[in-house]
């Protein structure tokens, strides 16, 4: 079996549920707190076509890739109208909050399925790593690759979370940071948005920079899955 071909589309495979689930996350939300504008327009699923993005879901992607940097991006901005918030400050705050919190509870299900997994088939971690048999049977076949599918959840989906925190406009981190700013210094810090995404061009291409912001995440995680 050529994990290098399947982890390439396991990787797809969890990028595009990982950002469909985070938007959707964002719409329930929205529409929870009294705006349904999201929910019309369908983006309440796990349909990632209703959420690709061509910069976030396609671009960032794949200068991730070229510049070996932990694959990042994001999806269609979920539209919310803040006028039909109940708390407009306090909700969109929570709204922004939604889709992070989401990649980060798949991630611990991904923790918890790995545990389960190598519960079940000790060692398969490390055979996987290693390319050798992990013994024989259907549950040692399919074991490597959802071993590895599960692995890439958990971390791609790490990854996704603590990217979209980030506090710069357009990302959630921005939004966030925006709510919680006092009332008079909103407006000019949502105006950095336009330049947003130079920026996070910038950061993407600061390799070292970015690793090292995602590795005590990446590295709590998998001291959870490989306690």
């Amino acid at each position: 079996m050529n994990f290098s071909i399947i982890d390439i589309a396991f990787s797809i495979i969890v990028f595009l549920f990982a950002i469909s689930v985070h938007e959707s996350a964002h719409a329930w939300s929205a529409y929870h707190f009294g705006d349904d504008t999201a929910s019309l327009l369908g983006r309440i699923s796990l349909n990632p076509v209703r959420h690709i993005d061509p910069v976030g879901t396609i671009l960032m992607p794949a200068i991730a890739a070229l510049s070996h940097v932990p694959l990042l991006g994001w999806a269609k901005p979920t539209p919310v109208n803040t006028l039909r918030l109940r708390n407009p400050v306090r909700d969109h705050v929570l709204i922004a909050a939604a889709g992070p919190i989401s990649n980060f509870l798949i991630a611990i299900v991904a923790v918890i399925l790995l545990i389960i997994l190598q519960k079940l088939y000790p060692g398969v971690g490390f055979a996987l790593e290693r390319g050798i048999p992990a013994g024989t049977g259907l549950g040692a076949s399919i074991a490597p690759p959802l071993f590895l599918l599960f692995y890439l959840s958990m971390q791609i989906n790490v990854v996704l979370a603590v990217f979209n925190l980030f506090p710069i406009p357009p990302l959630d981190g921005g939004h966030i940071l925006e709510g919680l700013l006092p009332e008079r210094m909103r407006a000019p810090f949502a105006s950095v948005s336009q330049y947003g995404i130079f920026i996070l061009f910038a950061l993407l291409w600061m390799g070292n920079l970015t690793s090292r912001i995602f590795s005590p995440f990446l590295n709590f995680f998998h001291s959870l899955a490989f306690a």
